[in-house]
């Protein structure tokens, strides 16, 4: 099969990578849409020093594996757990500490032809829901796991910093959930996104500091946490999203003073994000500036690191 290969140093085409096998309770997933995000763009970075297949945002169509799958359409967490441990045991797969994690973390991921996943971490894609949506699945599964971790209440001040993919898709499910959001972005034609669906959007020139129940950052940059830190009022909530190749120094002396309740929010529950992409509660296909064939993936992740980039895509 073709697949993108991360050496660490350059990401290159492979036209015969071998195909991954399925064993049982896996499934052999043919990929149809990839979606890159930032964190793949930290990947090439450094980040998890990691070294094969990356990707972990994917729509696909079993052809291997259990018989009611095959020929379904599916998205897949990313998270690969070994279901045993007491921390599997307790609900929390995604925290297994011999965890490995599609295109992240020892496990190949979706920027290829094929891609293996275990059958516990498939979920079928409602027929009402086209590959462009659902390839959104993962990151917005990201943002719903914020209404999972924090109570929002209909008077919630919110700010959200950082208009790309993943803070776009937060504000539109805080906004949703009935808080008062504002979200701080750089690019004011990604900002107008969601300032159409009754977001407050400001550019981050214009941004005059004050405080919010809960802010989340994700800027996917280091001068964003103190940002967000200087925004959260006392006994607040700071929820963050941002994953970082570079180190990074910031005082903590702040949180601790106001009290502010700090969140690491990382990977979401996919059923929310799924019922609300079959709903068209959420508008994503706007976010997807470009989709390049997979032979074509090192532009695309060139064109995905740009400064001000949206979504970009890759069909296998």
């Amino acid at each position: 099969m073709q697949a993108l290969y991360w050496n660490g140093e350059r990401l290159r085409l492979r036209r015969k990578y071998p195909t991954p096998r399925a064993p049982e309770h896996w499934a052999l997933v043919r990929v149809r849409l990839a979606g890159i995000c930032s964190t793949d763009v930290q990947i090439l970075q450094g980040y998890m020093g990691f070294r094969g297949v990356p990707g972990h945002e994917f729509v696909g169509e079993v052809c291997e594996g259990p018989d009611e799958l095959i020929g379904k359409r599916v998205v897949g967490e990313i998270n690969f757990a070994c279901g045993t441990c007491v921390t599997c045991r307790r609900g929390l797969g995604r925290h297994c500490p011999t965890r490995s994690v599609m295109g992240i973390l020892n496990a190949d991921g979706c920027f290829a032809e094929y891609l293996a996943v275990p059958t516990a971490n498939l979920h079928l894609v409602p027929d009402a829901v086209a590959d462009e949506s659902a390839v959104f699945s993962e990151p917005l599964a990201a943002a719903f796991e914020i209404l999972d971790q924090v109570h929002i209440q209909p008077v919630m001040e919110v700010v959200v910093f950082g208009d790309g993919k993943l803070g776009l898709l937060c504000a539109q499910v805080l906004h949703r959930a009935g808080a008062c959001v504002s979200l701080i972005g750089k690019h004011d034609g990604k900002l107008a996104i969601v300032r159409k669906m009754g977001v407050r959007t400001i550019l981050l020139s214009d941004w005059r500091a004050r405080q919010a129940d809960l802010v989340v950052e994700a800027t996917g940059s280091a001068a964003g946490l103190s940002l967000a830190m200087e925004t959260v009022r006392p006994r607040g909530v700071l929820v963050l999203k941002s994953t970082l190749a570079q180190q990074h120094t910031v005082s903590l002396a702040p949180l601790v003073i106001n009290e502010v309740m700090v969140i690491g929010s990382r990977c979401g529950r996919f059923s929310p994000a799924l019922q609300a992409l079959a709903r068209e509660s959420m508008s994503v296909t706007p976010l997807i500036s470009k989709v390049f064939p997979l032979a074509e993936g090192a532009a695309a992740v060139r064109q995905a690191a740009r400064p001000g980039e949206l979504k970009v895509l890759l069909r296998a």
